[in-house]
């Protein structure tokens, strides 16, 4: 996820002006290779309703028809929703059972990695829940003083253990943790 070097993902109201772009082939091999053994992106609908018809539309363009384009628009998503009762979107199933069950469910079948790109609310209840195994917290060099952190709902102290950080032309410095 995009974060803000003071711990925000987005604004007070979801704001994402802050984030640094402009990406450089060094912080897009980095994300490449991240992305590379993902085979199901779980999201939830928040997100879900700006995200996929994002990158949908994106491949349908000359600036947007790229490798990771297709790859968000191709890999199988899951939606997590208490209200939709059927997908509008394609490559996409809903998720409507308990939140900690249903990610269970995913990582017990065979197949690739599991990623998130947010939003907020839906990834502080993953982390609550125990289900982040890895995290790759992309730092922007921006402080936005108020905002939506992920970090929220913990109940107690989560401790990490760095795995890498890589520093970025863009300035952005992307942190891996692992939950210890």
């Amino acid at each position: 996820m995009q974060i803000s070097i003071d711990g925000y993902v987005a604004g007070p109201n979801g704001e994402m002006d802050w984030m640094s772009w402009g990406w450089g082939d060094d912080i897009k091999a980095y994300v490449k290779d991240l992305t590379a053994p993902v085979d199901t992106i779980v999201m939830g609908r928040k997100l879900a309703e700006g995200f996929i018809p994002h990158w949908a539309a994106a491949v349908k363009t000359p600036e947007g028809n790229d490798e990771f384009s297709h790859k968000m628009v191709d890999t199988a998503k899951v939606v997590f929703s208490k209200t939709l009762t059927q997908s509008a979107w394609d490559n996409t199933t809903l998720a409507t059972g308990d939140l900690v069950e249903e990610i269970k469910k995913l990582k017990a079948t065979n197949g690739g990695d599991i990623i998130t790109y947010g939003g907020a609310g839906f990834a502080s209840s993953l982390i609550k829940a125990g289900l982040v195994d890895d995290f790759h917290l992309f730092v922007n060099p921006t402080a936005i003083g108020n905002g939506m952190p992920i970090f929220k709902l913990l109940e107690g102290r989560l401790g990490l253990k760095l795995v890498k950080a890589h520093p970025f032309e863009v300035g952005i410095v992307a942190l891996n943790y692992v939950p210890v």
